[in-house]
């Protein structure tokens, strides 16, 4: 029997206190991405020395789809209002070396270009390996630190504090708009071929978006049947803040930028 220690880690004993059986509205979304082409972008810009993955692709895409094409995305809930976030933050998964998850933000992801995102994440990747992590990370740790039932307790008031009141812990540094405007996910890069995300209940956050893995699949281009390279993209959005069309939008302004990685320069 697995050790009841190895199973409650950090995390477990955090989603332990957080969630509770769904209630809240949610709107899911998924989509097949034709990313053939997309691939044989980024194996050529990584010959040419510059070390993109096609996560630092779908970040900055994300990033410009709300600057130029879906403002609505951008925001958050505080004290029953929708509120415009003053910046394009990503929160970004990554696996750190214990091979639990962890998480990086990205400032300001819309200004950037591939070359400086993929300079930022690698520098935050490796200040989170290192143990530097952001303040939503730290608050992970402290919240895990708390015993049960006292865990729960402490997160419901930080909830109601940061989320529902709309006020910062300043000794915490969290505030009601901690984790940035939206949260990726790659789950392919772990083994998973498509799965539909968890909004996190004190993220705030408008949408979390999840890679899926990439497989050969025959689909028709040009009337004629042909194998590419399909990956999966799901989407879990929060329906107090926009509706399903939003996320049309933000998968159309995708597909478009699969065809033209170029303009992401």
């Amino acid at each position: 029997m697995e050790n009841s220690k190895n199973l409650n880690t950090n995390w477990r004993k955090v989603a332990s206190a957080i969630y509770r059986k769904p209630t809240d509205s949610k709107v899911f979304g998924s989509v097949e991405l034709d990313v053939t082409e997309l691939e044989n972008f980024v194996s050529e810009k990584r010959k040419q020395g510059l070390k993109i993955t096609l996560t630092h692709f779908m970040v900055l895409t994300v990033a410009r789809a709300l600057k130029q094409e879906i403002p609505e995305f951008n925001t958050f809930v505080r004290r029953g209002k929708i509120v415009h976030r003053p910046s394009i933050d990503a929160m970004v998964s990554v696996l750190q070396a214990d091979g639990q998850m962890g998480s990086i933000k990205i400032p300001n992801a819309d200004t950037l270009n591939l070359e400086s995102l993929v300079s930022v994440m690698t520098d935050e990747i490796q200040k989170s390996r290192r143990g530097d992590e952001n303040s939503a990370m730290q608050s992970k740790d402290i919240l895990s630190s708390i015993p049960w039932p006292f865990r729960n307790w402490f997160f419901r008031l930080y909830k109601m504090i940061t989320i529902n009141w709309g006020m910062s812990i300043p000794f915490l540094g969290l505030s009601s708009d901690s984790f940035g405007s939206y949260v990726i996910t790659n789950i392919g890069s772990i083994g998973l071929e498509t799965g539909f995300p968890a909004l996190l209940p004190s993220s705030n956050v408008a949408f979390v978006l999840v890679m899926g893995g990439i497989s050969k699949k025959p689909v028709v281009v040009n009337d004629e049947i042909v194998i590419r390279r399909i990956m999966s993209l799901s989407i879990v959005m929060d329906h107090r803040l926009v509706d399903a069309s939003h996320g049309g939008k933000l998968f159309r302004f995708i597909k478009y930028m699969v065809k033209h990685p170029q303009e992401l320069e």
